[in-house]
């Protein structure tokens, strides 16, 4: 078996670093940050994405995005959580799948987050956004995942917080369960999969039986 995590609103809530990391950004540019729902309701997608949809021109976007990275690599570990239950769910799921993880976030952060948090020895290859060219709901990530894990298997799931990651699972045809710890709603995750849960770990039990 094989069990993908996404990231942020799955396993960890960064909430705090990413809000801040942005209004830095905007203030290095002497611009008027959006509120923080406005950028919360677009976690997930790549911070390029997120910088133009919250109005940025496009020919300015990767400055903000590199202002907005210099900032975040310094307080990332330091305003970063793991979400209640989390390692409890990467260490059951540890016990009888292959684990890895897929995320939009930036390979280099993410790997230190998880060494951090003293999960990264969980996992066997970790995907993110500098790894693709496509991210989610795009499968290439989650396609790029499974071409560097055992291939002896047809049981692989995906776990994920927004319609993305159940989207790009059901692209990359492997099973999906949404959590609700995370920035995606019940209402929205119920129009992507049939399979909702509250976190990572009731979503690593109900894997467990199939």
């Amino acid at each position: 078996m094989i069990i993908l995590f996404d990231l942020d609103g799955t396993l960890i809530d960064s909430t705090e670093a990413i809000l801040e990391s942005f209004a830095v950004a905007f203030k290095h540019f002497n611009d008027a940050a959006p509120n923080d729902e406005a950028i919360k309701a677009e976690i997930g997608h790549p911070l390029d994405a997120m910088f133009t949809t919250l109005g940025v021109d496009e020919t300015k976007v990767w400055e903000y995005v590199d202002a907005y990275k210099m900032h975040y690599r310094q307080i990332s570990c330091a305003k970063t959580v793991l979400l209640n239950d989390a390692k409890k769910a990467v260490e059951l799921a540890h016990k009888y799948a292959t684990l890895g993880v897929v995320t939009t976030k930036t390979a280099k952060y993410s790997v230190e987050l998880l060494e951090h948090m003293g999960l990264m020895d969980y996992f066997t290859v970790l995907i993110g956004r500098e790894d693709v060219k496509n991210p989610k709901p795009d499968p290439e990530p989650i396609q790029k995942a499974l071409a560097k894990l055992p291939s002896d298997t047809n049981n692989i799931w995906m776990i994920g917080d927004t319609c993305m990651d159940m989207l790009a699972a059901k692209s990359a045809e492997v099973g999906s369960v949404g959590v609700t710890c995370g920035y995606g709603s019940i209402e929205s995750l119920a129009k992507c999969t049939d399979n909702i849960y509250q976190n990572a770990y009731e979503a690593v039990q109900f894997i467990a039986n199939k």
